[in-house]
């Protein structure tokens, strides 16, 4: 059986030798191609015309745009994500973008070669916290945020400080901040700012992508 050809794109050199020496030391990987951002990536792809391309995420240039071009100019090329963040926003926006797979760098090897061999075989394959959490942010879109949750995200959109939803809800803060926490965990996210981005993008709030697609 042939081996694997496999282009790597990361912007860290330490990461790209890393993960070359583990891919060659499996016997069914040949490294054909390195890159440092989406640029070099698109150049080396076009010229190798590898299997897969194994690439980073959150690099020079963006990563989305990189999947979106080899999707495009390149369809026989499987693309694997190989990222340190497995946030609902970073994984949804892989596979929307056409990524085949999605991985972590903090998988052991033999699962990270499988993850690898099974997209190469046409199977798609998600790491396990990604799965997790892309499943958090479905189930948020589809079973919603309770009443009040939605109505704090709501007030958070239009900029009101937590002082000024708690007066304007006649609660606390204290309960402001907890309602808050459970919105967070339920959309997968660390901050106000992320938490109404992805309101906006699960159509949870006014303008929001069901708003688009007329749901």
């Amino acid at each position: 059986m042939a081996a694997i050809r496999i282009v790597i794109a990361d912007d860290h050199p330490v990461v790209r030798d890393g993960i070359r020496a583990m891919l060659c030391s499996q016997g069914d990987f040949d490294v054909v191609g390195e890159a440092a951002n989406t640029e070099e990536a698109l150049l080396v792809v076009a010229r190798k015309q590898p299997d897969l391309l194994l690439t980073d995420l959150r690099m020079p240039g963006g990563g989305v745009e990189l999947i979106r071009e080899v999707r495009v100019r390149f369809p026989n090329t499987h693309i694997v994500v190989l990222s340190t963040f497995s946030s609902s926003d970073d994984v949804r926006s892989a596979i929307e973008a056409g990524a085949h797979g999605y991985l972590l760098k903090d998988l052991g090897r033999a699962e990270l070669a499988d993850g690898i061999r099974a997209v190469a075989a046409g199977q798609t394959r998600l790491a396990q916290a990604a799965s997790a959490s892309l499943i958090r942010a479905m189930q948020a879109s589809h079973e919603g945020l309770a009443p009040r949750e939605r109505e704090i995200l709501s007030m958070v959109a239009d900029g009101l400080t937590n002082r000024q939803i708690a007066r304007k809800l006649l609660i606390s803060e204290a309960t402001v901040k907890t309602h808050l926490q459970h919105l967070y965990s339920k959309l997968d996210v660390r901050d106000r700012a992320s938490a109404v981005a992805s309101g906006y993008k699960l159509g949870l709030l006014p303008g929001g992508s069901e708003a688009g697609d007329g749901i």
